[in-house]
């Protein structure tokens, strides 16, 4: 039996590299793989990912609650337990460039406040 790796949407990992290297200063951004699908870095701290064809967004515990109350949002849940300040965005919340954006600011924004990782 093999290493079962979970795909992820290649298509969304583009745009979210198009959008991020347009919004990120340059050296500050990474990927990485990790909750079987694909993280995006910001100052060593995960902001948003894929997992599948859902983005992976790290809204911060403040903002959880309204997160999740937006249409096609649901809770990241990988064990049973949700993760707080973790959200899933399904395809439809994410169909516009705008929408996208959106996300990933609201992201970018929480992980500013977080002090930087070594």
């Amino acid at each position: 039996m093999g290493v079962r790796i979970m795909a992820y949407d290649e298509g969304l990992a583009q745009r979210l590299r198009d959008l991020l290297g347009e919004t990120v200063p340059a050296g500050t951004l990474g990927e990485k793989r990790m909750f079987g699908g694909l993280a995006f870095m910001s100052r060593g701290h995960m902001a948003v990912g894929i997992v599948g064809t859902a983005l992976m967004a790290r809204v911060g515990p403040t903002a959880h609650e309204a997160a999740l109350a937006r249409p096609h949002v649901r809770p990241m849940d990988f064990t049973g337990r949700p993760m707080n300040g973790y959200v899933f965005v399904d395809p439809p919340g994410i169909e516009s460039d705008a929408e996208l954006a959106g996300w990933v600011r609201s992201c970018l924004d929480f992980v500013a406040t977080l002090p930087p990782k070594g």
